[in-house]
């Protein structure tokens, strides 16, 4: 196979200058001066600095809302990943099966990505008002008091759903991508081997979605740790309170809130190595498992 190549050196450092730029300018440069800021204590009007060394550091570790906010955002991502991708994963499987009407049962299921974060959780706003919100009332049916806003699970599992809503579309595109991409031969294969549904899903559907899976669940990672802050923050109507918030939302309260500069810029140092060490994991461990056809 004939390698395509460029005649002088200078094309492709001309084609890769722009997105150079950008990623040096909108990442690298704002990272760099955080890890700089987490050293500091900022005067919040901008008229100077005091180094401190990793006190700003230590702080966190010893704080104890800190620690509570960080173990509520594990379980906060746990949660919307898992129910993000299997209920995508439910609905490209049957959608794959639809005959009549395909199309529009998938554009339904579709739309929603259009929607932004703050849309969505005004949306969530409406659904689980305290007044006539058909969330709220169909939790009231069950025996929950449901308050959003004013009890502490109640917000959780509103952000929850509220986050799961929203990214569900996007992994059903690639899951239902995924599937129509299995050869039809391996299908009407399996099926000779293996008459129950279930088994062929498991035994060989799912091995062959492997990659889409593992791909997705870095993305819905990726989302609920950073892309939900536009519904979090609609949901507690920019007042925190005792209200749960991820760790991403801390930084920004902290930060422009409270005016603690070098405490946000410490925070958002510990979340960038946690992610990173989160990536590298992911790639080191789960992706050996991960057979590419």
């Amino acid at each position: 196979m004939k390698r395509a190549g460029f005649t002088t050196v200078w094309l492709p450092i001309a084609l890769l200058l722009p997105q150079l730029m950008i990623i040096a300018i909108f990442f690298y440069w704002p990272a760099a001066w955080a890890v700089q800021s987490s050293f500091y204590l900022q005067d919040p009007f901008g008229f100077g600095s005091t180094f401190v060394g990793v006190e700003n550091y230590t702080d966190l570790m010893t704080n104890t809302e800190y620690g509570k906010v960080a173990r509520f955002t594990l379980i906060y991502t746990a949660l919307v990943t898992f129910f993000s991708l299997s209920i995508a994963l439910l609905l490209a499987v049957k959608a794959d099966k639809v005959i009549k009407g395909a199309k529009s049962y998938r554009t339904l299921l579709m739309w929603v990505y259009a929607i932004a974060p703050p849309v969505a959780g005004f949306l969530g706003l409406m659904f689980f008002d305290q007044r006539n919100g058909p969330m709220t009332e169909m939790f009231q049916t069950l025996g929950w008091d449901f308050r959003l806003g004013a009890d502490y699970n109640s917000t959780a599992t509103a952000m929850v759903i509220v986050a799961v809503w929203k990214q569900i579309p996007v992994n059903f595109i690639f899951f239902l991508s995924g599937l129509q991409s299995i050869p039809k031969s391996v299908r009407e294969a399996a099926l000779i081997d293996n008459r129950s549904a279930s088994g062929r899903f498991w035994d060989v559907t799912f091995p062959l979605l492997a990659p889409t899976a593992f791909f997705l669940l870095i993305i819905n990672i990726t989302y609920a740790l950073f892309d939900t802050f536009g519904i979090i923050d609609t949901l507690v109507r920019s007042e925190p309170g005792n209200n749960p918030v991820t760790l991403v939302y801390k930084v920004f309260v902290d930060g422009f809130r409270g005016n603690d500069l070098g405490g946000s810029s410490a925070q958002s140092v510990i979340l960038m190595v946690l992610v990173l060490l989160l990536t590298v994991f992911q790639f080191r461990l789960i992706e050996r498992r991960i057979h590419y056809t």
